[in-house]
């Protein structure tokens, strides 16, 4: 299991970098508008920060095109790249093309039987959008129980996106999620409790420690 970011913002990545307990950095076309530079200056700065998975989104709408983004993409990625696709006919067909030289991750997967054709096309990765689901569907958690027991035995890992709260990772988490992307705010919040504050002020204000 493992935590990553969900942002296109290099101020994010390099201070989410510095913690050293998150693994990757995930983007999307909108993440990447907003980042303040090019799609190429963004992806090379992050790429540049040594994360172990950097994931970039294909917009392109053809196999051929799709490829052609790709290896762009792998140019100024590296190894670290994990290709983002549309979860649809076209997507999937380019994942079962290409799942062999790039990893791969079907995208916005709303339904167990898209995750059963990504375990077939070969993706290394789904992502789904837990509390967007929630929200149309009814039921996030479910969606992620029932696309982890899709993908039980495969090569296929859930990466559980659309995260709003630190209890919403933890429920995807427990739901099966092998692991969750979060925007750098709530990032901040996974490791901040009041109580936890409370108890070591007290140790501070009330104990004693080595003299440095």
């Amino acid at each position: 299991m493992s935590i990553f970011l969900d942002s296109a913002k290099l101020d994010e990545a390099r201070a989410a970098q510095e913690l050293g307990w998150v693994r990757a950095v995930t983007t999307n076309p909108v993440l990447l508008a907003n980042s303040g530079l090019t799609p190429e200056e963004t992806l090379s700065e992050l790429a540049a920060l040594g994360f172990e998975y950097l994931f970039y989104q294909l917009t392109a709408f053809t196999i051929p095109d799709m490829e052609k983004e790709a290896h762009l993409a792998r140019e100024i990625v590296g190894k670290s790249l994990v290709l983002k696709v549309s979860p649809d006919e076209t997507g999937f067909r380019f994942a079962t093309q290409n799942s062999t030289r790039f990893l791969i991750c079907p995208t916005a997967i709303y339904s167990p039987a898209q995750a059963l054709v990504a375990r077939e096309s070969g993706a290394r990765f789904v992502a789904l959008y837990f509390n967007r689901a929630t929200r149309l569907l009814g039921d996030g958690i479910a969606l992620v129980r029932n696309v982890a027991a899709v993908l039980e035995g495969s090569q296929a890992e859930i990466v559980a996106a659309s995260l709003k709260s630190g209890e919403e990772a933890v429920q995807a988490f427990t739901a099966g999620a092998q692991h969750v992307t979060v925007p750098f705010d709530v990032l901040q919040s996974l490791v901040v409790h009041q109580l936890s504050i409370e108890t070591i002020d007290q140790f501070r204000k009330d104990g004693t420690s080595l003299s440095l």
